[in-house]
């Protein structure tokens, strides 16, 4: 499986839409969604940051590692 990115998950919790997320970090509502479904090939250290300073969480929370 590999690494599982669990920004639904996230945004879920802390009740906020994509569309707000997108926003406030500013990217494309399209580039947010290529993430949050995991097709994604790589995330600069950049967005990751933005995320969780606007999220208030950490970088594990977002992404995780699952063995096959």
């Amino acid at each position: 499986m590999g690494i599982v990115i669990n920004l639904d998950v996230m945004l879920a919790k802390r009740k906020i839409r994509s569309k707000e997320l997108a926003e406030a970090i500013d990217i494309t509502e399209q580039n947010l969604s290529i993430l949050k479904t995991g097709k994604a090939k790589a995330i600069r250290l950049a967005t990751l940051e933005a995320i969780c300073k606007y999220l208030e969480c950490q970088p594990g929370d977002i992404i995780e590692f699952k063995e096959d």
